[in-house]
């Protein structure tokens, strides 16, 4: 049997991918007909998902190792796009999906405002992206383990829900819903985990890509890791399950928002 992708290892053993993944499903819809851009699409381990949902992708990413990484999985309709302006027509997207990539950004109002020109009137943006505030006790945690936000390739903590939605209306979007994902054991767990790769496994001292280096980042990390992920494959049940605490805290806002927005103009 032939083995799976290293990428969609990674999202089998990933809580907070996972959480995505089931909040796209539900709630992400695509014509067959449609031109989306996945703005952001690292080693395509999330892509590989949208794309089976339907439509005509065109995945993005600033790092060209990223698109190599990517290539293996998606095969095409991929390209390097730069911080500024985005190099597509004006109107030429049904829908923009955008996965923890505004955060990455120094000029995250510019990409907003490029995302509300390359979209059709109508057209919807999807963002995912941290969300942070003062009631957030794991983002200090993290700050406490030395986790620096060069490690994620963060420019910022994250964003509030309020903040988010005037930037919409800033760049001219009408917010539409919002989800929250990621409550606190899942995000803690993540971080455990996150702090444990960058300590034993991460050898770059400063890493240089957009998306940091708080995973494998190429098929050749990933078989030089195996035996690690194999390990912790074998605990991953137990994680999982620890991590379902969540449906306790119902109540609670996740350390994840994913936000939903329409080109009214």
């Amino acid at each position: 049997m032939e083995e799976k992708p290293w990428q969609l290892q990674l999202v089998r053993r990933s809580l907070k991918k996972k959480e995505k993944l089931q909040l796209l499903e539900k709630h992400l819809d695509i014509d067959q007909d449609s031109l989306v851009l996945d703005l952001g699409c690292a080693q395509g381990i999330l892509s590989y998902y949208l794309r089976q949902r339907g439509g005509n992708w065109v995945s993005v990413d600033l790092d060209l190792e990223n698109l190599k990484t990517t290539q293996s999985l998606l095969k095409s309709h991929l390209l390097q796009v730069g911080t500024e302006i985005l190099p597509f027509k004006d109107r030429s997207f049904d829908k923009v999906v955008s996965l923890d990539y505004l955060e990455h950004l120094d000029d995250d109002d510019l990409c907003l405002n490029e995302i509300h020109r390359i979209l059709k009137k109508g057209g919807e943006v999807v963002l995912a992206t941290p969300r942070t505030g003062r009631i957030f006790v794991l983002h200090k945690l993290r700050n406490v383990l030395g986790l620096k936000l060069e490690f994620y390739g963060h420019k910022r903590e994250g964003y509030t829900l309020k903040g988010l939605r005037t930037k919409f209306v800033n760049s001219r979007f009408e917010y539409i819903k919002h989800k929250s994902f990621s409550r606190f054991f899942a995000e803690f767990l993540e971080l455990i985990l996150n702090f444990i790769y960058i300590k034993f496994f991460s050898t770059d001292e400063k890493p240089g890509l957009r998306d940091g280096h708080i995973r494998p980042t190429t098929a050749e990390e990933f078989s030089s890791r195996k035996k690690a992920f194999r390990l912790y494959s074998y605990i991953y049940p137990f994680v999982w399950l620890l991590s379902r605490l969540d449906n306790l805290l119902f109540f609670q806002r996740g350390y994840g928002l994913m936000v939903w927005a329409k080109k009214a103009d």
